[in-house]
């Protein structure tokens, strides 16, 4: 390790540790690096723009936001929640269970866990306090763990990120997703069961049968956008980005036109909110790219690989020492960072093994998700925390029996790597 990556590495951790932004931190850390080299400091612009601009991929990032955003702010996240109580809320532990299935059927929107926190996950909340049927900590903490469905299940802004460094195949991608979000999604179900039966919750008042054609007519029109959205990407019709501006254009035609639920006041504060959304993650992004350069010309990953090669390292063994260090990493940083600046040192190293990419990158992006809820950092406790001002102590007493079950789910996508690359190769994939 030469002096100036040494010194590039500890700016960059004293700036995060100082509470900096992280694309500030990985842009002045940068821009060390090339001054002890003696390079020209414009280098850093340069793989900034020329990065951003010569990724298309990159634009379904803000595209998917929007969409989001223009979902939450209608009435569209109520049909779908009004949906899903008819559908699972019968059951005792209804509301938890409720809470789930809204976030399976929203991850096929959204493609982000903060957004799914944000909006549904604050109506759920809410209902579930409601006259004291659920306590404060276990709904947040539910909500918590199932927003982490969000980028798992197509869409997904993190394996958009993940295809951008490592050149997989977004819609390969996209479907070896399906699996392990429900997966995710059951195990989640089954501990909410298990511990509304031990815990005594009440069985909620059934929605009659009679009435669930009229409440799944009303939520129709929003539960096609996920079918949309796949048919464009797999019927041949779209690509990724080009899906992303549709499901944009669609969450603004059904909120406008089929609900009448944003004025143009409302929109505006969608598209302010999504543009800044969309700059902090290009900053991201973009001190990624300059960092990624400066690892690549130390020749970080070339060193990572003999190492490994040194270890005489099978390729499960590396897939769970890569994990372990991941779930710790997920204490401590968001998952951006850990996507767009630690996993590209281990892509080599997959391709010298022979891990396949597209697994790799969704248990990558599953283990990100459940750093999400992993305390002290834990950024969608501290999301729910602000929207809904549940203390973060109360969450985290009740998030545990919830990050055991996602630890779980994580372990068998590991060990049975079949699972996740099942509906990719029902569709023509070769890994």
């Amino acid at each position: 390790m030469s002096l100036a990556f040494a010194l590039c590495l500890l700016v960059l951790f004293v700036l995060a540790g100082l509470g900096a932004p992280i694309a500030l931190s990985m842009i002045v850390s940068a821009i060390v690096f090339l001054a002890v080299k003696g390079q020209d400091l414009g280098l850093a612009a340069e793989q900034m723009i020329q990065g951003i601009y010569d990724s298309f991929i990159i634009l379904a990032v803000p595209l998917f936001i929007v969409a989001a955003n223009i979902m939450n702010a209608g009435t569209v996240s109520e049909r779908l929640l009004n949906f899903c109580i008819a559908l699972v809320g019968r059951f005792r532990g209804g509301l938890g269970h409720v809470n789930v299935v809204a976030s399976l059927i929203f991850s096929g929107m959204s493609g982000s866990a903060v957004a799914d926190a944000a909006g549904i996950g604050k109506i759920i909340i809410e209902m579930m306090v409601k006259g004291g049927r659920y306590t404060g900590g276990y709904a947040a903490a539910i909500t918590a763990a199932s927003a982490t469905i969000g980028p798992i299940i197509p869409p997904s802004i993190p394996m958009v990120m993940y295809a951008l460094v490592s050149d997989t195949s977004i819609g390969y991608l996209f479907l070896a997703g399906i699996a392990p979000g429900l997966l995710m999604g059951l195990v989640l179900m089954a501990m909410n069961a298990w511990l509304a039966h031990r815990r005594g919750f009440a069985v909620e008042e059934p929605v009659p049968l009679r009435e669930f054609p009229r409440i799944t007519f009303r939520a129709f029109p929003a539960l096609m956008m996920p079918v949309i959205l796949l048919y464009g990407i797999y019927g041949g019709a779209t690509t990724p980005t080009e899906a992303a501006a549709i499901a944009a254009a669609y969450a603004f035609i059904l909120a406008a036109v089929f609900y009448r639920s944003i004025t143009a006041k409302s929109l505006y504060a969608v598209l302010l909110s999504s543009t800044r959304s969309s700059a902090s993650v290009g900053l991201v992004i973009g001190g990624a790219l300059i960092f990624n350069y400066i690892v690549a010309s130390e020749n970080i990953p070339g060193t990572v690989s003999g190492a490994m090669a040194g270890l005489d390292i099978s390729p499960l063994g590396f897939l769970i020492a890569v994990n372990v260090l991941f779930l710790l990493l997920g204490c401590l940083l968001d998952a951006t960072t850990i996507i767009l600046v630690i996993v590209p040192l281990f892509i080599p190293t997959c391709r010298m093994l022979g891990i396949d990419l597209v697994h790799f990158g969704v248990v990558t992006v599953v283990n990100v998700m459940i750093g999400l809820i992993t305390p002290p950092y834990g950024i969608l406790l501290f999301v729910i925390n602000a929207t809904t001002g549940i203390s973060l102590q109360a969450m985290i007493r009740n998030i545990w029996p919830f990050f055991y079950a996602l630890i779980a789910a994580l372990a068998a996508m590991i060990l049975l790597p079949d699972m996740v690359l099942w509906v990719p190769r029902l569709f023509g994939y070769q890994g």
